[in-house]
């Protein structure tokens, strides 16, 4: 696992040097999943590849960007499924973005999973380590990723950032972020997965949803590669990860692409998601 780790620390480097050098425009490609390609997603994708190949220990790598696992090793433990680029749409008015990644063993499901980590590239590059703990560090100067410290989250939060287009959000789902508005909850949404449930976890809690929509019933975000390693990351943060009613990491994906809708938070915003929903779902 340290060898992966490792890898991951170079590719968050090289993604970081990709912001200054490259070009940020739309390109002329889709990937996998139907969405347009900033010529910066293939790069960090290239990257994330080129780097992670070195790994000995790594059977396979599943890409956002791509539409089939690549195999790297037969004889690997590991399979990574990865965003290298969550959020890349905010790069051209220079928002936080950031790459996922989630490592599994025997399997890609979420109860194989046996790390997570998330890069974010904002004022500030920061990794989240999660195994045992949940863990945070700093890139320095010298290129070199530092320690800060541990992340728990609390029993409950204040922040409130609900994803989805409201135009078809269902109505529960409507009375339910309201209702967490009237309680005096914050608005925290930047459009990125990744610095909106890292602003919740060092801000002690709260709630990030991504529903299943009227337009989107299975929601937008991806298992393998968003959705199961961020409800490993909150687990062992103290927190909590469903889909409205069951906890994300007993999903089955059907395919390396599948998404699902989403609640991460603290302990109290999960348990008013599952109170919502008990009677809609």
């Amino acid at each position: 696992m340290i060898e992966v780790i490792e890898a991951i620390e170079k590719i968050a480097i090289r993604i970081k040097g990709a912001f200054i050098e490259e070009d940020i425009s739309y390109s002329n490609t889709i990937n996998a999943t139907g969405d347009v390609q900033l010529k910066l997603d293939i790069k960090s994708d290239l990257i994330v590849e080129e780097e992670l190949s070195k790994v000995y220990t790594l059977k396979e790598i599943i890409s956002e960007e791509k539409e089939h696992i690549l195999t790297i090793n037969p004889d690997g433990k590991y399979t990574i499924a990865y965003d290298p680029l969550d959020g890349s749409s905010l790069a051209d008015v220079n928002l936080s973005v950031g790459s996922i990644f989630g490592i599994y063993e025997d399997g890609i499901s979420g109860e194989n999973l046996k790390a997570a980590v998330y890069v974010i590239y904002g004022p500030r590059v920061e990794m989240v380590v999660a195994r045992d703990t949940v863990e945070m560090y700093k890139l320095g100067t010298n290129n070199k990723f530092k320690f800060l410290n541990r992340i728990m989250l609390n029993e409950k939060g204040k922040l409130n950032a609900p994803g989805g287009t409201q135009q078809y959000w269902r109505a529960y789902h409507k009375k339910m972020i309201d209702t967490l508005f009237s309680r005096g909850y914050r608005l925290r949404y930047s459009g990125g997965m990744v610095p909106d449930l890292h602003q919740i976890l060092l801000k002690g809690g709260g709630l990030f949803s991504y529903p299943g929509t009227i337009d989107k019933p299975k929601g937008k975000l991806r298992m393998l590669f968003e959705v199961f390693p961020f409800a490993f990351i909150y687990e062992k943060a103290g927190g909590k990860a469903i889909d409205g009613k069951k906890r994300l990491l007993d999903l089955i994906p059907t395919h390396i692409h599948d998404t699902t809708p989403c609640f991460f938070g603290s302990n109290e915003e999960i348990e008013f998601v599952k109170k919502s929903y008990k009677d809609e779902l």
